[in-house]
Order: structure tokens, then sequence, then C-alpha cells
């Protein structure tokens, strides 16, 4: 069977097309990975390295400057991860940096985010050894929650029950708001007390009504004036001598 000119073609053109693709994604993932580029290795040593994954990304100031090649056990408390980083970001990351376990997103990948150290710190080198910080325990975290939801639950149940017994009349507060009898008894109460003070009022405005009348009265204007000039020559004998005037004290 000829094979014509266009299928050659065709099939040519179909091969070029593919062999271009493959080397892209060549790039795309060697570029990610840091296949074509200078890098470092560092060491970094967790207690639990909490879900993340050989090949998850390392990050500086919010860029994605590596990534974890091996995770491996140590021992039982201690699990060691290599990571490699670009050449060129090993001047900013220092001996006292600080390598963490965080999420992409509130729900994504695990990866590590490097923090940078203090300036005066000397420079991070070869093989060297980060700072290790525990990850963020999402478990516990649901554990307090549902701690506090359950309390809040039991804390809820306890006020429906109070309020209901207070409703029914049970206790104190419960009687006095729902016995109509008590309440109208407290009302009464209070009425009276209220009567009781206007009759008192009432009364010193008699009284005071009263004195006015009598130092008005003929048959007692004459002790009122003998009271008054006596009072009047107290004040001029204390002028005289210096000393202080004493006022007699005013009846409301």
């Amino acid at each position: 069977m000829q094979i014509h000119t266009s299928q050659k073609i065709k099939t040519g053109i179909f091969v070029i097309a593919g062999v271009v693709i493959l080397a892209l994604l060549i790039y795309l993932i060697g570029n990610q990975k840091n296949l074509f580029r200078s890098t470092i290795q560092l060491h970094i040593k967790y207690r639990t390295v909490s879900g993340l994954q050989e090949g998850s990304f390392v990050r500086f100031a919010g860029i994605n400057v590596g990534s974890v090649d091996i995770i491996e056990i140590e021992n039982d408390t201690t699990v060691r991860v290599d990571i490699s980083i670009r050449k060129k970001v090993q001047k900013f990351i220092k001996v006292d940096s600080h390598a963490s376990i965080a999420s992409d997103g509130l729900m994504g990948d695990k990866l590590i985010q490097i923090n940078p150290g203090h300036d005066t710190s000397a420079m991070v080198q070869e093989n060297g050894t980060l700072l290790g910080v525990a990850p963020f325990d999402m478990e516990k975290v649901a554990n307090k929650v549902e701690n506090i939801v359950n309390n809040v639950d039991t804390l809820s149940g306890h006020l429906a029950s109070i309020f209901g017994k207070v409703n029914n009349g049970h206790g104190t507060l419960g009687k006095l708001l729902n016995n109509e009898k008590l309440a109208n008894d407290l009302q009464s109460t209070v009425n009276s007390a209220k009567s009781t003070v206007k009759t008192i009022d009432s009364a010193a405005d008699k009284f005071k009504d009263n004195m006015d009348a009598a130092k008005h009265n003929f048959l007692l204007k004459g002790f009122f004036k003998k009271k008054e000039k006596q009072r009047v020559a107290d004040s001029t004998k204390a002028a005289q001598s210096g000393k202080p005037v004493k006022q007699p004290a005013k009846k409301n």
C-alpha cells in the first residue's frame, strides 16, 4: 500500500508536535523541581511531618524556591527531611531561620515554609540544618472546638431547665413571677410605702407652716423678737472679739 505525501506530512507534524509537548512538560516539571538550576541541599528535623510528601514545594517569602527530596524516619521521635533550594536564595536564609510545615491554602497540600532569621546571623551553608517548627495540629483544634460545642450544649440544656422551672412556678423567682397573689401583695406593700412617705412630707410641711404662724402670733411675737435680739447681740460681740460667729442650725 502506497503512502501518499500528504499522509507523511501529517504523520511528521504529529510526531514533531508530540516531541515539542513532551519537551515542554519535561521543562516545566524540571523547572518546578529545580532540575535545571543550581541548588543546595539542606536538612530539617521534625517530630512529625503531618502529611508532608516527597516532591512538596519549599517556599520562602511566599515564593516557591525548592522542593522536598527525601523524607526519612531517623528514630521513634525524629523525622529528617532533605530539601533542595535555589542557590541564589541561599544568601537570604540564615543559620537561625526556621522551617514550618504549612498548607497551600486552607485545605491544600502540605509544604515547607522557610521564615528568615536575623539579618546579623550567618548565611546557611550547603548541607546545613534548619530549625524545624512543629506543624499546626488541626486534630487538636478540632477536639477543642468539639469540647466547646459540647459545653455550650450542656449550658444551653441547663438554662432551658432553669427557665422551664421558672415558667412552671418553681423556686422563689418562679413563685414571684407566677404567683398573682404574691405579686399583688408586693404591689400593695410598695403602694403603702409610697403613701407613708407622702404623709411624712405633708406633716413636715404643716409643721413648717405652724412655726411660721407662731412667729406672727401676738402672744409669741415677743419671745421670737427677744431671741432675735439675743442672736444679733451675740453676733456683734463675737465680731468684736474676732471669734467666728456660730450660726444657728437651719431647720428644714
